[in-house]
C-alpha cells in the first residue's frame, strides 16, 4: 500500500521511495542530526547538485517567521504585556528551540514539495515488502 507524501515527510523518509530514512539521529537529541548522502533504499542522491540545500534556508526562513508571529500573538494574547523583554525572551527560546527542527524540515519540505525532478515511485515499496515476506 503507498505511503502518503506528508506520512513520509513526518516520518524524515526518502521523497522517491517513501521508505529510506534521509537523517541520521533524531530532531532533538544528544547525537547530531546529519542528512545522508544517498538513500538507502532507492540510491537517490538526497543533494542533487552542489549548494542545492542553501534553497533550504529560504523555507526554514518562513518557517521561523510563522513561529515567531505565532509565539508572539500568542503572548500578546496570553500575558498582556507591553515589556519589549517579555517578547525578546520568547521570541529568542522560540528561535532557539525550533532550529533543529527547521533544519531537518526546510530539506524534507524543499525535497517534497519544491523538487520537480523527484517523484514518489510505489516500486520501491513493494520491494521492500516483497523482501519483508521472503524472510
Amino acid at each position: 500500500m503507498p505511503t502518503s507524501k506528508i506520512h513520509a515527510l513526518i516520518h524524515s523518509k526518502c521523497p522517491r521511495c517513501h521508505v529510506g530514512n534521509m537523517f541520521e539521529g533524531s530532531v532533538y537529541g544528544f547525537s547530531k542530526q546529519k542528512t545522508k548522502d544517498v538513500c538507502p533504499v532507492c540510491n537517490l542522491t538526497f543533494e542533487i547538485e552542489p549548494g542545492y540545500f542553501y534553497a533550504a534556508m529560504y523555507v526554514s526562513y518562513a518557517m521561523s517567521v510563522a513561529e515567531v508571529v505565532t509565539f508572539a500573538l500568542a503572548t500578546a494574547v496570553l500575558t498582556g504585556s507591553e515589556s519589549p523583554w517579555t517578547y525578546m525572551l520568547v521570541l529568542f527560546a522560540t528561535i532557539i528551540i525550533f532550529a533543529p527542527f527547521n533544519f531537518r524540515y526546510s530539506r524534507l519540505v524543499l525535497l517534497h514539495f519544491m523538487t520537480p525532478k523527484i517523484s514518489y515511485d510505489p516500486k520501491w515499496e513493494l520491494i521492500k515488502e516483497n523482501i519483508k515476506k521472503e524472510r
